[in-house]
């Protein structure tokens, strides 16, 4: 919905430990936020003294050490995450993605002349059910619940594909490829956009994903194929 406040509802297994990596580390920050405030508030209201104090060995050991331990049950799930993240193994297909001024480039290296590019649907030509700078001309298919590999590259300028819902945000950069996993658990339309600053008109290169059954994707290959 558009006002959405929290992360989007996750569409594959990586947005779902982000989201629950987002909840634990959430959870704590807000421990450690009541726990400091209260603190705070004790200091200001109580009118304890001590004319003699001068350090303490034992608070200085507790604030160092407590800290400490807070941050190895955030860097563990944390470091987990990142392994998962960079996990690839034995993708049913490869896409291969580049991005221009202003528009994104779609090929499938493991079929025959499969290569297009996809550019937004202008305001003027919006149906009623598409949605303003969101709707593109061609989307990405893939097949749901297939393991699919995305190779990320930028033609000109860097720029940074991203979908959210599922969990992906890689950078493209001219003469380098960026490599990522992806896999949909359902079937359905995932809306994202460039995510790095890549001149005038980094507003209107959005991104389409277009998850759906392995066999109408198989339907889908072949008609692109024909066509």
């Amino acid at each position: 919905m558009w006002k959405n406040l929290m992360l989007q509802d996750s569409s594959s297994p990586l947005m779902e430990q982000l989201s629950f990596f987002h909840d634990h580390t959430l959870m704590i920050l807000v421990i450690i936020t009541i726990l400091v405030g209260l603190i705070l508030i004790n200091l200001f209201l109580n009118k304890f003294t001590h004319r003699l104090l001068l350090e303490g060995q034992t608070i200085e050991i507790i604030w160092t050490i407590l800290p400490a331990i807070t941050l190895i049950f955030i860097a563990i799930p944390s470091l987990r995450l990142i392994y998962i993240l960079d996990e690839i193994n034995n993708p049913a297909i490869t896409v291969k993605i580049i991005g221009h001024q202003w528009y994104w480039t779609y090929e499938y290296s493991d079929f025959k002349n499969i290569e297009f590019d996809s550019y937004m649907i202008s305001s003027e030509s919006n149906k009623n059910y598409e949605f303003r700078l969101l709707d593109v001309d061609n989307r990405m298919v893939i097949p749901s619940n297939s393991q699919v590999r995305i190779l990320v590259t930028a033609a000109d300028v860097i720029h940074s594909w991203t979908v959210p819902s599922l969990g992906i945000k890689l950078d493209a950069t001219p003469g380098r490829l960026n490599q990522a996993s992806l896999f949909c658990n359902r079937s359905g339309l995932f809306y994202g956009q460039c995510s790095e600053i890549c001149g005038t008109n980094h507003s209107f290169m959005p991104i389409i994903v277009e998850s759906v059954l392995p066999k109408y994707f198989i339907n889908w290959i072949y008609n692109s194929i024909e066509n």
